[in-house]
């Protein structure tokens, strides 16, 4: 019959879910510690626990060796001859078990070192067998009670252990009440010094995905596959399913009639939305799927290789595209597992007018293919950063008088020559137009500055001053319009 010590023992290992003989293992390295400490002795030391008595007794161990010149170390070894005094069964390389009294000797000091040893060999194989027992149980979906709330974990209490819910793994929707149940997935098992931290979450996509197949039969007998699921918790879970029979349809099983299996997730997850996808092999087909309650224009694959994906949208669907703060795209990227560009189709056709335009190289014609400019007007055109005839079409009266050294009239005569160059272009008489702008800037290539003939239009004939003054006053007057009129006429009989 088994002595009441041991059957404490026995009790204890229960409790905690351990080996009995961890325990008293645990003790008998307890009686060793405590009898070290009293002898003050380094000797091999062992106790054992007698099962039925409940006695422990301890022994010093020394090795049998042959000849004394082995012995190294008197307090571990002893010779045969000597070893034989005491059992004479003893053999070379045995052990010889010295008692030593431990009954009534070892005192309150020792017994003490003996209960904190016994505690700590315990701690230790409680933590070894929690970690044991959940270890292999990462992913799996459990019933737990909240034990209590520490800062923003909560404690739950697993039965055989706690487990701590950080808040990265709650949701926002959830809040809970200490002696609450509430089913949570064994994230990790972690080995930490104050014995294995169990944590758990009930942010995990695998929640959703154990919640479905508890749910929907379909699921868990096989018919519905769960191919993804991506889930942003306490805001939106999409999930997309597949049926394995043709008769089945994959969408409908998941929400059950009138809603009814799909609402009974949501009550489970507080309110979360859930969007039931169905899936497709086909990455252009998946996408617009995943993508509802939008509706997408079109899909096109941008690089196949590194699963790049462009979604053009309606200009009134691109937010309900994108989702409050991107949720809707980062989710569906999630499902896909595809890198997803939104793009309205204003976007689009600008992004392709910009495309085309760069594709079009621009055309630059010299300022000397306009035979009407004279040499002086092109460099000071040059000058003010104007080199080709495209430039000095597009530029206005204003930006041209804003240049040094022309006027108003030179203004006019500029666009005479250019009008008369794009004339020419046109299909106009080359030989007509060229004498033209020739005869309209004949006084223009002769002409020095503009700017510094102002202060002689003073001095000149009334008559004189008033045919410069238009022009910004030049040192020479413009030749009278009948003496420019012949010269004109003359280049157009030519």
């Amino acid at each position: 019959m088994a002595s009441e010590l041991y059957n404490t023992i026995d009790a204890l290992s229960r409790e905690k879910g351990i080996d009995p003989q961890i325990v008293v293992s645990a003790v008998e390295d307890a009686i060793v510690v405590a009898t070290r400490k009293y002898y003050k002795t380094q000797e091999n030391l062992r106790a054992q626990l007698d099962k039925d008595t409940g006695k422990i007794r301890a022994f010093a161990v020394r090795t049998v060796v042959e000849t004394p010149e082995q012995v190294e170390d008197p307090l571990l070894q002893i010779t045969l001859e000597d070893a034989r005094k005491v059992d004479p069964s003893l053999e070379v390389g045995g052990e010889l078990q010295i008692p030593k009294e431990t009954e009534g000797i070892l005192g309150r000091i020792a017994a003490q070192l003996a209960k904190q040893v016994i505690f700590q060999k315990v701690r230790e194989a409680e933590r070894d067998t929690v970690y044991n027992e959940y270890i292999g149980r990462v992913g799996e979906i459990v019933n737990a009670t909240v034990k209590r709330i520490e800062g923003p974990d909560v404690i739950f209490d697993l039965g055989k252990a706690e487990s701590r819910m950080p808040r990265k793994e709650q949701s926002r929707l959830e809040s809970f009440a200490i002696g609450e149940r509430v089913r949570v997935i064994i994230a990790r098992v972690e080995r930490a010094s104050k014995g294995p931290a169990v944590v758990v979450s009930r942010a995990a996509p695998e929640l959703v995905q154990h919640l479905f197949q508890t749910e929907v039969p379909e699921i868990y007998d096989g018919t519905v596959v769960i191919r993804a699921i991506a889930r942003e918790a306490g805001e939106r879970t999409k999930i997309a399913v597949m049926s394995k029979d043709k008769d089945v349809d994959a969408v409908g099983a998941c929400v059950g009639m009138k809603g009814m299996r799909v609402q009974s997730i949501i009550r489970e997850l507080r309110g979360e939305k859930i969007d039931i996808i169905e899936y497709h092999e086909d990455a252009v087909t998946f996408a617009e799927k995943a993508l509802q309650p939008a509706k997408v224009s079109r899909v096109t694959i941008v690089d196949s290789a590194d699963k790049h994906l462009e979604v053009v949208v309606d200009d009134s669907q691109l937010s309900l595209a994108i989702g409050k703060k991107g949720q809707n795209v980062r989710l569906a990227a999630k499902l896909l597992g595809w890198k997803i560009d939104i793009k309205s189709e204003e976007e689009k056709r600008q992004e392709v007018e910009q495309q085309m335009s760069a594709l079009v190289t621009p055309t630059t014609t010299p300022l000397e293919s306009v035979t009407g400019l004279g040499e002086g007007l092109i460099e000071k055109l040059n000058a003010a950063g104007i080199t080709s005839v495209e430039a000095l079409a597009d530029m206005t009266p204003e930006q041209l008088e804003a240049i040094e050294g022309i006027g108003p009239k030179t203004v006019e005569k500029i666009s005479l020559a250019v009008n008369n160059y794009f004339s020419v272009l046109e299909g106009g008489d080359v030989a007509a137009a060229e004498g033209e702008a020739a005869a309209a800037v004949e006084g223009l290539e002769a002409a020095p500055e503009e700017l510094a003939a102002e202060p002689a239009a003073t001095e000149m004939p009334e008559a004189a001053a008033s045919t410069d003054q238009g022009d910004g006053g030049e040192v020479e007057s413009a030749p009278p319009a009948e003496e420019l009129a012949p010269e004109a006429s003359s280049s157009e009989e030519k």
